[in-house]
Formats: structure tokens, sequence, C-alpha cells
């Protein structure tokens, strides 16, 4: 694979800074942000939560056999680990695990392009993804693409495609009995799916037992660690964390037609009251970031209960309901994010304890959470939904008012929202400020 320059990356605790540390209100090492939000994109495996963090440990096993610098190997793995930023959908997810050359993987590859083009930090890795279910009989002919891209492409592709082999494998121990028949199927495809250097440079990296078992659980998490330990931290400005925060955002939102652009407009709102309540600025940027990221466990639910258009029993009650607490797990080991997080998490909880998931009373909640709550609803109310058209701004204050009764919401956060409603209408119906989502 030929050589590029790549941004030194460094790691400290869970993500990646790719450039010079910057300084902002929030003390947040953005390597340390990245790697925990990457969880979230691996929660779209439902029941195997991996996938990424192990395309990122086979694409950096196969960059060190190829003899890449330190440099080059950890952008490797970091590419590895957000190669499918643009899947948020359990259909997709299933046709790419199922299918070994799906008709229409070119469609996520797009959206995780358009997803991180704009994004300086992680800009490089964009082409990258776009093209990493290319063939290689294709794009070793492309003139207008730097031959470093494509290797890089192409070696995200076939790691991508061992682990798609691999994943029958994985729950039932059988692994290690399988890898020579997943090593044949890569090496038959040497000269048209993937180029030939890179699936010797694979053969070569797998013929180890320990290639195959650091894909383990238990592997995998002394990965993350030793990761994490090698970098030093690269501060993120605050301008950098919303906007992380708002294409994560995007990513959850495109998951259902029911939900799309809900992140963004319950962030500006949520914003749009905490100014209005005399907030600080410091945790008005802060209440911005909760809203954008208080659903990303609900990339952990199933499309069918998500879109599901009646009734939701018990059982597929409690799945939704677990989805703030996703929220929780995958927010609360950032370092600078001790604020967030339970703001983001306690986004339905109520202020008589009645709520989820830690029925939490008002006493005991923050004022952000409490207000992004109403948010969170106010947002819901008022944006058209595929079996429903927005509520009036009058409609939702008769319903708001029958929450207040009902000790469900805070009657003091509900009086300054109502002061202004055509702004607070304006505020969480803003309009998407990223290109639209397509997932399926």
């Amino acid at each position: 694979m030929d050589s590029a320059h790549h941004p030194d990356r460094r790691t400290s605790d869970h993500p990646t800074p790719l450039h010079p540390a910057s300084t902002g209100a929030l003390l947040v090492d953005l390597r340390h942000v990245i790697y925990a939000l990457s969880d979230a994109l691996d929660l779209v495996g439902i029941d195997d939560v991996g996938h990424g963090k192990r395309v990122g440990i086979m694409a950096a096993a196969c960059g060190r056999t190829l003899g890449l610098s330190e440099a080059e190997t950890t952008f490797l793995f970091d590419l590895g680990m957000l190669h499918d930023i643009g899947v948020s959908s359990t259909k997709t997810h299933g046709h790419l695990v199922a299918e070994f050359d799906w008709k229409s993987s070119q469609v996520h590859c797009e959206v995780g392009y358009a997803l991180l083009r704009d994004f300086v930090p992680l800009a490089a890795m964009a082409l990258p993804i776009r093209y990493h279910h290319s063939h290689w009989d294709k794009l070793r002919d492309r003139s207008d693409l730097d031959p470093a891209i494509a290797g890089q492409a192409n070696l995200v592709f076939l790691v991508d495609r061992v682990d798609a082999l691999s994943a029958a494998h994985y729950a039932d121990g059988s692994l290690m009995t399988q890898r020579g028949s997943i090593r044949d199927q890569i090496k038959a495809n040497a000269g048209s799916f993937f180029a030939p250097e890179l699936v010797e440079a694979f053969l070569a990296a797998s013929a180890s037992e320990a290639f195959w078992l650091q894909l383990e659980p238990r592997g995998i998490q002394a990965i993350m660690q030793d990761m994490l330990a090698r970098h030093e931290p690269c501060a993120a400005s605050t301008p950098e964390l919303k906007q992380l925060a708002e294409i994560f955002s995007l990513i959850v939102d495109a998951k259902s037609s029911f939900t799309a652009e809900h992140s963004l407009g319950v962030a500006r709102l949520s914003r749009h009251i905490a100014e209005r309540m005399g907030i600080s600025p410091e945790n008005c940027d802060k209440i911005e970031i909760a809203g954008l990221l208080h659903d990303l466990g609900k990339l952990r639910i199933p499309d069918g209960i998500l879109d599901k258009p009646g009734k939701l029993d018990e059982h597929e009650r409690n799945i939704i309901n677990a989805h703030s607490f996703e929220t929780f797990q995958i927010l609360r080991n950032i370092k600078g994010f001790e604020e967030i997080t339970p703001w983001a998490a306690y986004h339905h909880e109520q202020p008589d304890g009645g709520g989820y998931p830690f029925h939490i009373r008002n006493i005991d909640l923050p004022l952000e959470a409490r207000i992004l709550r109403v948010a969170d609803i106010f947002q819901a109310m008022a944006q058209n939904r595929p079996y429903r058209k927005g509520l009036s701004a009058d409609a939702i204050l008769v319903f708001f008012e029958d929450l207040v009764a009902q000790g469900r919401i805070e009657a003091g956060i509900v009086t300054t929202l109502t002061q202004d409603m055509p702004a607070a209408m304006a505020a969480a119906l803003p309009g998407n400020t990223l290109p639209p989502i397509q997932t399926n």
C-alpha cells in the first residue's frame, strides 16, 4: 500500500485529536470523545457491538505488516473504527454482514463521506470512507484518486469483509476453526475485490492465532486501553465538539423517519430556554451538546421497533426505554463530560421520580436536565411525523399544562418557554445544517 502523510494521531483515554491542541471552554480530549462515540456506531449491530473496533484492529495489524509508521497504522485504526459512520439502520447493517458484496453498499459510504468531509479533524478519513466498498479492479485505475487513499479504502474493505465472514462464528466460538476458510475466501478475491499486496499483508498478519484471538471482547478491550494510553491528550475547541456532536445527531436522527432532525431541534430549543433562564454561556454550550447527543442510545434499537406505527408491547417498550441508559454508557467515560452526560441521559426522568431509567426525583435533577426534558417533549410535539402533523403552539401549550398538572414536567421551565412561543417553535424546528442522510 502506498504510504502518504497523515496527521499524527494521539490518544489519551478514549478518542482522537487529529491536529494540534486548541483552546475552548470545555476541557475535553477530542480523541477521547471520538473513541467513545465510536461505541455508538457499534450499537447498530444490536447483539454484536464490536464491528468497527475489530475492523480498526485488523487494519492496523495489516498496516504494521506492510511496514507503515505508527502514525499511519494509528490512522488505519481510527479509520476502521469510524468507517461505518454512515450506517444507523439495523437493516442496512444486516445486509452488510450477510452479503459479501451487497449491491446498495455504496449508499452508506457516500453518507459517511458527506458527514466527515467538512469536519477538519477527521476530514482525511472522508475519501477512504467514500471508497471502502469499491472493488480494487475499479479503484486502481482511477487517475483522480491518490493511490494512498485508494490503498487505505481497499484495506478497510478487505478487513471489513473479513469481519463479515467471521460474524457467524464469534458467538459460537468457532472462529479459530473457520479462520482458514475465511483466509481462503479473501485470497480468492485478490486482484478483483482486493489489491494483491493487501491480500498478502492480510495473509501474513492473520497467520498467527493471536490475530484472531485479539478480536474477542477481552482482546478488544485491552487494545483500546493500550491505544488510549499511548497517546497524549489533544484538546478540542467548543465549536469542534458542537460540530462533532451534530454529526452524530444526524446519524441518530437518520435511523428513523419518525425522528429526522429531532436532536438538532432539541439542542437548539434547550439552548434557547437555558439562555432565557440566565444559565451561563459555558453551560448553554454544554446543554446544546447534550441535546445533540441525548438519543445516541437509540442506535441499538431495532428499526422495526422504532418505526412501529402501532402500540408497543411490553418487551418493545422495555427496549425503547433502555436507550437513555445506553446514552449514559457511551458518554460517561468522556473526561470533561461530567455534566453533559447526566443532562443527556436524564431526559426521560420526571420531577416525581416516575421517569426512567434512573427514577431520579426533581431535587436531584440538574436544572439543565430538566430543561432538556421539556425541550425533548416540545420538539416531538411540534415536529411533523409520518403518522401525524406537528401540533400548533396553542395545542402544545394545552398539552404542557396537563403535564405540569400531573407533575411530569416543571412549571417554571414551561413558563419561560411559553413567554415567546414563536421563538420556541423556530428553535425547535430549525432545519438541517448538514446534508440529509439516507441509510437504505
